[in-house]
């Protein structure tokens, strides 16, 4: 589909206020405190009816609009609520005020904090005896004596959950809601061809894009109104579309997809359209997909460390293939940047579908670039070896061009192929740190070739040093761990193992500078960003860090390991859980190997007055020294965090159960080769762990290519490694 087809489907008369810029507003006060609907109760439906519509009323000039005056937080839900429904809603006003009263068209943030700051100064002289604002306890109030308020408050009600509902990240993004207004423009037009062609009790389900703007410009009562009118759209909407918190059965949607696709000629079932919840909740299961809590990342100082973007992809075929040998034709999906692994293979021998079938449901990272879908021809009875006969390609750059969010292009003479799109968010990091070689206490690498390059000046002190690698396997910190004191020069080794409290974690910004002669040979960063220091008297059943960012890690060694985290300069409460908790949950039913072995995962909930029942920002696997974590978390602090658990995990069980004494490189894969967590299939089960989220199998998904089939990975040291007996006795007293 062309970008000229996209602008001809939004063609037609022009919306009286842009649904659009209207939506922008609504999700911003659904998203701020107690939008959801749940705070409020028959108390602010008394002031909605009896203080502010007649203020709003008094106010309103011609064409009905009030003036530039915004309500109160509770009265404004339930205004909003009575707006969405519309008829409800004029017939109210019809009654009361004998015209229908519109909102003001406030569709900046600027704007609508002056009129809020107006509007409370208007309150103020008009009600000088109710209060503008309410807290939660004064909300509930009298209860509702007549019929209209009882209505109008069970509106109120069905809304609640409507944040929710609404909680998809991509749901904020300025081109979902363009390609939102045209599907929803369409979906009036379908509306209309419904009423005329269609007898019985046949009802449109609207998607969750079309909601979002349908509810958005009935925001605005008397453009919503004028709209419908110039559409000749007459009749009563709601005994057509169901509304919100109507139950929705399988038919209804079924019959939608059908009078749409009929319609228009493309999958109503888009990327972004949530029409199939089932597949959105096992999206959300599988890993962290919602909005982020604040805009802020806590990473954007790190100029080495790279965010992530992801987007949801559905992949659609219509149509059927003209050759003789379709048996031994199959497509195969590809992506064309990162995991060059990646080979999603179906068979052409039943793949013929009249309407547009949804072939494949994924979620991609933004620097796979785009995906192509070859069609070939298997030459030796399986997938494994074929030649290509012919190829097609989607950009994301080219698709996010288009007001629609998607693109077709054909296969072959009869076969289409369809790709759609949300907005890229941005989504959690994920680093992982590998082993490298001991450095000194400068930061070099313990190597002759080091020696060499200072006229064999011995080298001072022993470090542990980790290189932290991001989800592309590019190089963004170096963790350093302090073993032991004394020189080291070839054929000698003095160094002595440190002090309890001498034992500092540091962390190092940037890559390392390699000498030109020795590829793995070099330089760690210089700048150091964050220390992690042990406290100086340790007890038996207890082990404090005192990290740089000001927080405190307490582990307690009882019949159960309880870790406490203390920041006395932040505000929410930070609780460290042991397991994969919240979002990041096994369900029952998963086959993930490691599940029994939940205590080599924590996770980080913070507690917040917008997330009372807790949020998780962080899951570590202190093992396999991975972590996720979510934007707002500082990267820094995570993996001062991850070294320290892992330092005091091995002095508990006092072995190297997370392999910190492995002190030589480690080869990665290939970087491209599987890209960790750039293309996931939540939805259906595969044999490829690399097509699942991490954490669901991270032994298998965090091995490296020097990894035996028996999980073991043999070490060989030189003389610059240095000998076990130094760190031993420094990690394990």
């Amino acid at each position: 589909m062309s970008a000229s087809d996209s602008g001809e489907r939004e063609a037609g008369p022009a919306f009286s206020v842009d649904p659009a810029a209207a939506a922008r507003r609504l999700l911003a006060f659904l998203r701020s405190a107690h939008g959801g609907g749940g705070a409020v109760g028959p108390r602010s439906v008394r002031r909605y009816e009896e203080l502010w519509m007649p203020l709003a009323a008094g106010s309103a000039g011609e064409g009905g609009e009030a003036a530039m005056l915004v309500p109160p937080h509770d009265v404004q839900l339930v205004w909003l609520c009575h707006c969405f429904h519309h008829e409800s809603y004029a017939s109210y006003c019809a009654s009361r005020f004998g015209r229908l009263i519109n909102r003001p068209s406030i569709l900046d943030a600027d704007n609508e904090e002056y009129a809020v700051d107006h509007c409370r100064d208007v309150w103020a002289a008009h009600y000088p005896l109710e209060p503008f604002d309410l807290d939660d306890n004064n909300i509930e109030g009298n209860s509702a004596n007549d019929n209209a308020t009882a209505e109008i408050v069970k509106m109120v009600q069905r809304y609640t959950g409507l944040a929710a509902r609404f909680a998809s990240p991509f749901i904020l993004e300025g081109v979902y809601h363009v390609a939102a207004r045209r599907r929803y423009r369409c979906f009036l037009d379908l509306i209309k061809k419904t009423v005329c062609t269609i007898q019985g009790n046949t009802r449109l389900v609207p998607s969750l894009d079309i909601l979002l703007m349908w509810l958005a410009h009935q925001c605005f009562p008397v453009s919503y109104a004028t709209d419908m009118a110039a559409m000749a759209i007459r009749d009563n909407v709601a005994k057509v579309v169901v509304g919100y918190g109507e139950v929705v059965n399988e038919e209804m949607v079924e019959r939608t997809k059908v009078l749409w696709e009929e319609a228009y000629d493309e999958p109503y079932d888009t990327a972004g359209s949530e029409i199939d919840m089932a597949e959105v909740g096992a999206a959300r299961e599988a890993f962290y997909w919602e909005a982020a809590a604040s805009e802020e990342d806590a990473n954007r100082l790190y100029k080495g460390l790279q965010p992530r973007f992801i987007m949801e992809v559905h992949l659609f075929l219509k149509g059927e293939f003209d050759g003789e040998h379709t048996s031994k034709e199959f497509l195969r999906l590809r992506t064309q940047r990162c995991h060059r692994s990646l080979k999603l293979n179906k068979s052409l021998s039943n793949l013929s579908c009249k309407n547009w079938q949804k072939t494949w449901h994924l979620y991609c990272e933004f620097a796979t670039r785009g995906l192509t879908i070859e069609v070939r021809r298997s030459t030796s009875g399986c997938f494994r070896n074929s030649k290509l006969l012919k190829s097609i390609s989607f950009s994301w750059s080219d698709m996010l061009h288009e007001k629609s969010l998607m693109l077709t292009e054909e296969l072959d003479v009869r076969m289409k192929a369809l790709a759609s799109i949300t907005p890229p968010v941005q989504a959690p990091y994920m680093l992982k740190c590998v082993p490298d070689r001991v450095t000194d206490d400068g930061g070099a690498m313990i190597s002759d070739v080091i020696l060499r390059t200072r006229g064999y000046h011995p080298q001072e002190g022993r470090w542990l040093t980790r290189t932290v690698l991001d989800h592309s396997g590019k190089e963004c910190f170096v963790i350093r761990m302090r073993i032991g004191r004394g020189i080291w020069r070839r054929g000698a080794e003095t160094p002595i193992a440190v002090k309890w409290e001498d034992r500092i974690i540091e962390v190092r910004e940037g890559s390392w500078s390699y000498i030109a002669s020795a590829s793995s040979v070099g330089y760690a960063p210089d700048k150091v960003v964050g220390t992690a220091t042990p406290a100086k008297d340790q007890q038996d059943s207890k082990v404090v860090w005192c990290f740089s960012t000001g927080d405190v890690l307490t582990i307690e060694l009882g019949d159960d390991l309880n870790f406490h985290l203390r920041n006395e300069s932040s505000e929410e409460e930070a609780r460290l859980l042991v397991g994969r908790r919240l979002n990041y949950r096994i369900n029952k039913n998963s086959t993930s190997n490691d599940r029994s072995d939940e205590e080599q995962y924590l996770t980080l909930v913070r507690i917040s007055p917008d997330h009372t029942g807790g949020r998780a920002t962080m899951l570590l696997n202190w093992k396999l020294l991975a972590v996720e974590f979510l934007p707002e978390e500082d990267a820094v602090f995570v993996l001062l965090l991850c070294m320290a658990i892992t330092r005091t995990m091995t002095e508990i069980r006092r072995e190297d159960v997370a392999g910190l004494l492995v002190r030589r490189r480690i080869r990665e894969a290939r970087v491209g080769q599987r890209d960790w967590g750039s293309v996931m299939l939540p939805n259906s089960p595969s044999l490829d762990p690399h097509l699942q989220p991490w954490h669901r199998n991270a032994t298998h998904v965090l091995s490296s290519a020097e990894t035996a089939s028996n999980g073991v990975m043999l070490m060989k040291y030189s003389p610059a490694d240095g000998k076990d007996e130094l760190y031993r006795k420094a990690l394990i007293p």
